[in-house]
């Protein structure tokens, strides 16, 4: 009988252990902040412009009083050496941005941001003439913000919509 109890008590303090290292489950939607991408193209081809738009939405009861926000490119993005592309500039009321000119921005609001309303940015995705195509080009955004004097918070990983960066369409025949 002692073994039993000794297995019983193992098998206790394995799933104890289990569930401290690796925490309960939770909800994405519950841990993460109010933030939603969009583009205004799936597709391009080289030498255009995508505008990449984000908005940020305060969703606490709270005041938002601080507010760091990166974007980078995903890894698969990264893979394709030959896409390229600039981050241009980055417009937005309350909204000023780092790093133009570059593949990755810091993004900065003015702040506070009251319960219930957003700061929109827009960032024009620059890609090359001389870009290579049959590629995908998103991005990754990463969030942390505090409300409730500072005395709370959230943060998450947000993903862009995928743009595909086309090979131009030959000139027809004859087409000078």
């Amino acid at each position: 009988m002692r073994i039993t109890h000794l297995r019983c008590f193992s098998l206790a303090a394995l799933l104890t252990f289990a569930l401290a290292l690796f925490g309960p489950g939770q909800s994405a939607s519950a841990d993460t902040p109010d933030v939603a991408f969009s583009v205004d193209h799936a597709t391009a081809t080289p030498g255009t412009t995508v505008n990449l738009q984000m908005t940020f939405t305060n969703s606490q009861t709270t005041d938002v009083w601080f507010v760091y926000q990166s974007i980078q490119p995903t890894w698969q993005t990264t893979q394709r050496t030959d896409l390229k592309y600039t981050l241009a500039s980055c417009t937005g009321q309350g909204v000023t941005c780092t790093g133009t000119g570059t593949t990755t921005l810091g993004v900065s609001y003015s702040v506070p941001v009251a319960p219930g309303t957003s700061r929109t940015v827009t960032i024009p995705v620059q890609i090359a003439a001389a870009s290579g195509c049959n590629g995908d080009i998103a991005f990754y955004s990463y969030v942390y913000y505090e409300f409730n004097n500072s005395q709370s918070h959230k943060d998450g990983v947000f993903n862009s919509p995928t743009t595909r960066v086309n090979c131009a369409a030959p000139a027809p025949a004859g087409a000078l």
